[in-house]
């Protein structure tokens, strides 16, 4: 974050964008172009060649996308930031860019659907094997790492189980044995938790959903050493293609603006909700980092600013009592995706882990009776009646 903007608050609506570059155009632009011109051959073959700064074609850089990147890397405190067209494609470039075939990987017990399966697939193409590890312990950690170890990857809050990883411990480690580690910032964003301090070389981000936060993009983002993502720039990004558009950067440049009240609103929101779920009779177990009897919540204290705004829960039953505690809600929507203003449900045994086989989801704590809530800036209590008339139709 730039030394002139003392506060977050104030970074999240300033940073990466000044008026005056732009005839003064209060909102940046956005530059809808896939190409762009030389004033001479001469110029062109000097932009190609990386002895002058200047666009050249989209894929490769945009000024609007430009934006987002350099505000995202500002308020991440990394040297650098990349945008992608999905979370899933910065996910992917970053981990393709650092391995090589028959490396390996340490990931944390439990992550994203999509990013399971795309571990999986670079272990069948290219044999580059990953072990997910309990990462409460440094043991746990030590005993797994190979000469080819290469990455960690970490998911902190872990979706979908909430569970905290502590991000000092894993990157002592990491350092110790010159291996990267990559963190998916998603559910806390930059406001609540910021791994580059602490450490970490690259944060990836789907910023389709807090980043935005309305529900009306797709997008992706890393940031992390300017060397380090230079090189990603150059190779997976460009050459695999999965950048991010023009008018896609601008309205993840209008989403963050609000991010800090938003996030507020979220937590506040979500911690009203644990602690309602937490006295009711329907239900088992209530994960979120930011309830202070959860065994993660020393931790969540250390390293983030609150707990952020979702949570899982397990209800009495199995996935047919889910799946009719999800049908009987009225107002709040039944969607995969989160941080959106609204509140989603879902039920990820079933939809965004059911790639994830039944034995690992079962190791991961994914079972069929957890049910995940992106609580959304409604009122806490509107929220609270919805979920609470559709427990009372659990027998």
């Amino acid at each position: 974050m730039d030394k002139k903007f003392k506060h977050m608050e104030t970074a999240m609506i300033h940073e990466g964008y000044d008026s005056k570059e732009l005839l003064g155009s209060l909102t940046p632009p956005i530059f809808q172009t896939s190409t762009f011109t030389f004033d001479t051959a001469e110029q062109g073959a000097a932009r190609f060649a990386g002895e002058e700064e200047g666009h050249v074609y989209t894929r490769v850089s945009n000024p609007t996308v430009q934006i987002l990147e350099q505000k995202l890397a500002a308020l991440e405190k990394a040297e650098k930031g990349l945008a992608f067209a999905s979370g899933m494609a910065a996910i992917s470039a970053v981990l393709i860019a650092l391995t090589k075939a028959n490396d390996h990987i340490i990931c944390s017990s439990g992550l994203y659907g999509c990013t399971f399966g795309l571990l999986s697939m670079m272990d069948e193409k290219y044999n580059i094997q990953t072990d997910y590890v309990d990462m409460t312990e440094a043991q746990n950690i030590e005993e797994k790492i190979r000469p080819e170890t290469k990455v960690f990857y970490i998911e902190t809050p872990i979706n979908p189980t909430m569970e905290v990883i502590d991000l000092e411990l894993v990157i002592t480690i990491a350092k110790k044995h010159d291996i990267y580690v990559v963190v998916d910032n998603t559910f806390s964003t930059p406001y609540l938790q910021r791994p580059i301090e602490l450490g970490a070389d690259v944060v990836v981000h789907s910023a389709t959903k807090y980043l935005s936060g309305h529900g009306d993009v797709i997008a992706g983002i890393a940031a992390g050493r300017k060397k380090l993502m230079e090189q990603i720039a150059a190779t997976t990004q460009k050459d695999i293609g999965g950048v991010l558009s023009p008018f896609d950067a601008w309205l993840v440049v209008r989403g963050m603006k609000t991010l800090p009240l938003r996030m507020d609103k979220h937590a506040e929101n979500a911690l009203q909700i644990t602690e309602k779920l937490k006295q009711h009779p329907g239900i088992k177990h209530v994960f979120y980092p930011g309830d202070p009897d959860a065994s993660g919540y020393p931790i969540m204290r250390k390293q983030m600013k609150s707990g952020g705004g979702t949570l899982s829960f397990e209800i009495n039953g199995g996935k047919e009592e889910a799946q009719a505690f999800l049908n009987n809600l009225q107002f709040i929507h039944i969607a995969v995706s989160l941080g959106d203003t609204e509140t989603l449900i879902q039920h990820p045994a079933t939809m965004t882990h059911a790639v994830i086989p039944y034995e690992e989801r079962q190791r991961m704590g994914i079972t069929d009776s957890l049910i995940r809530l992106s609580v959304g800036i409604e009122a806490w209590q509107d929220i609270w009646e919805d979920l609470s008339q559709a427990l009372k139709h659990l027998k």
